[in-house]
């Protein structure tokens, strides 16, 4: 296969007068991966190790940016043994509203188990040992992990282009995706890759919450993806919101079966402890507007594990004087969006292909449905579809490029970006971006919109949100660094649309998504998927039905 090479270039012809404008990178790669996390780190060098040339863009710095970098992260590790297994998949089956498939939960467990020895053997993680010796192999550090994965990457040949956003992708003639093109922020310039094959894996949308290591998960791939055809898959399961300490980003809402939550009067909040804790404390957040907590539930050995496991997550309190065993703290609900829920672009192969030539997804970019269905948490399910799904997306994508052949980099190219980059109106203010931005967090934010589903209060937040795409479509733009975050907000706004338009769709409760309105899971006449997507109009439709012409299959 070709090597990556870079050749600075200007877009004006040869004779014409000399311009300002800034030098366009241009770059050439097998296979190109958007991304920084740990989906996007397996991809690379699972496309480096199947002979690819490659080059990753993060728009972060890889190996620190991203949810996996800022926190610990459990794993779901399973040893080979029939009744493990069975346990493994079945334990989720019910909470996820039965919508999971067997046979990816099973390529899953077998994926992770190949990769965490991986992880122990080629990148020398520093897994702690039992009383026998044994490595214990169900959790990683984010900030190691992530560490030596970068290296990792690096050894294998990879060139990784970091603070680096990927704008839009581009097509070839066919319609299948042969590069994209971004811009790099530190140099101030625009940087294009003709690749044979794209894996993005760009994270999920926690639409700028401040949950920790979430802003750069703005919904980029889904965005994306969907204007070179793709459509989405679980959408409707994006409402999660995790437990945060009012003064701080940090959440780990593990530590919180810890706790014992109460009133501002002290008073013990009853059911804030349950499996509808988080709808309680929202509730209670919005009538009373404080709900203080206090991990008065763990003994010292699980007190010395839990600072052990998550040393971040006690620094602000160490600061503050308060220590959370003994004391009661403020605190608030973090919106997740699709990072912690299951939502994202819908694969269509066993090598996470979506179904557009060319184009691969992996890790929250991708929807996890497949092996966690209407419901997931932090870490566990998510960290072992990142590291599985991105080493089959890189293997796909490197397989995909190496069918093309020379003509890959021979391609005519065409830019797929539409909403901020190139507006079909009047372009408006550089500063745009910030009123789209947030207006789309008025509307997916609050709880008693978001959390506390109900079809009344779906149906007019979708509207206003359609509204807000509109005079995006026609006047939103960014330019150079700008551009980024023009394009985060037009992600957002795609995102937030996709999310109502699926939630309205499914109506029952299942998994995640609870409706108010509509209590009960509709057992099994609803036991299907929805495919969702469309840009300036969007739809939903059940996984079985035919979907709306032009969306790739």
């Amino acid at each position: 296969m070709s090597r990556t090479h870079a050749a600075p270039t200007t877009t004006t012809s040869p004779t014409a007068a000399p311009t300002t404008a800034p030098l366009t990178e241009e770059l050439t790669a097998d296979v190109l991966v958007v991304g920084g996390g740990p989906a996007a780190t397996w991809a690379a060098v699972k496309a480096a190790e199947s002979g690819a040339s490659v080059v990753l863009a993060d728009k972060g710095f890889c190996g620190s940016s991203g949810a996996t970098a800022a926190a610990g992260t459990g794993v779901w590790y399973v040893p080979p043994h029939p009744d493990a297994r069975e346990a493994a998949m079945a334990s989720r089956e019910g909470l996820g509203g039965h919508l999971a498939d067997r046979r990816w939960m099973a390529r899953v467990l077998d994926q992770t188990w190949e990769n965490m020895h991986e992880v122990a053997s080629v990148s020398r993680y520093p897994f702690p040992v039992d009383e026998r010796g044994e490595q214990q192999r169900r959790g990683l550090q984010g900030p190691e992990y992530m560490r030596r994965m970068r290296v990792r990457v690096q050894r294998a040949g990879v060139r990784v282009l970091d603070h680096s956003p990927v704008l839009e992708l581009l097509l070839d003639e066919h319609g299948a995706v042969a590069g994209a093109a971004g811009h790099r922020r530190q140099a101030d310039r625009p940087f294009r890759v003709r690749a044979g094959a794209v894996v993005l894996a760009t994270g999920g949308c926690a639409f700028l919450s401040r949950a920790l290591g979430c802003d750069v998960n703005t919904g980029d791939g889904y965005l994306m993806a969907a204007e070179a055809g793709a459509a989405m898959s679980g959408m409707e399961f994006s409402n999660a919101y995790a437990i945060a300490p009012a003064f701080t980003s940090v959440t780990k809402t593990a530590y919180y079966a810890f706790a014992s939550f109460y009133h501002a009067d002290g008073t013990l909040l009853e059911g804030a402890g349950s499996t509808k804790g988080r709808s309680v404390i929202a509730r209670t957040l919005l009538s009373e507007g404080t709900v203080l907590a206090r991990l008065d539930r763990a003994g010292e050995e699980q007190q010395r594990a839990m600072r052990l496991g998550q040393a971040n997550f006690f620094l602000p309190f160490d600061r503050l004087g308060i220590d959370p065993f003994t004391d009661l703290f403020p605190v608030t609900l973090l919106a997740e969006g699709t990072v912690r829920g299951t939502g994202g672009i819908r694969v269509t192969g066993d090598d996470c292909a979506t179904g557009v030539p060319g184009l691969y997804a992996a890790g929250d970019a991708a929807t996890r449905e497949l092996i966690c269905g209407g419901f997931t948490g932090g870490g566990s399910h998510n960290a072992a579809w990142a590291m599985s799904s991105g080493t089959w997306a890189g293997r796909g994508a490197a397989a995909f490029a190496r069918g093309l052949g020379e003509r890959a980099h021979l391609r005519r190219l065409t830019p797929a970006g539409g909403t901020g980059l190139r507006p079909t109106g009047t372009p408006g203010g550089a500063d745009g971006h910030r009123e789209v931005t947030e207006a789309v967090r008025r509307e997916v934010l609050p709880y008693d919109r978001n959390l506390l589903r109900d079809g009344a209060v779906l149906a007019p937040a979708l509207e206003r949100l359609h509204g807000v795409w509109a005079a995006a479509r026609e006047g939103l733009r960014g330019h150079g660094k700008d551009a980024m975050r023009a394009r985060r907000a037009a992600a957002m706004t795609a995102t937030a649309r996709w999310m109502y338009t699926a939630a309205l769709a499914r109506e029952e409760t299942r998994g995640m998504h609870k409706r108010l309105d509509r209590p009960f899971q509709d057992d099994p006449g609803s036991r299907h998927r929805l495919v969702t997507g469309g840009l300036d109009t969007t739809w939903s439709v059940p996984e079985t039905a035919p979907v709306p012409a032009g969306v790739a299959l």
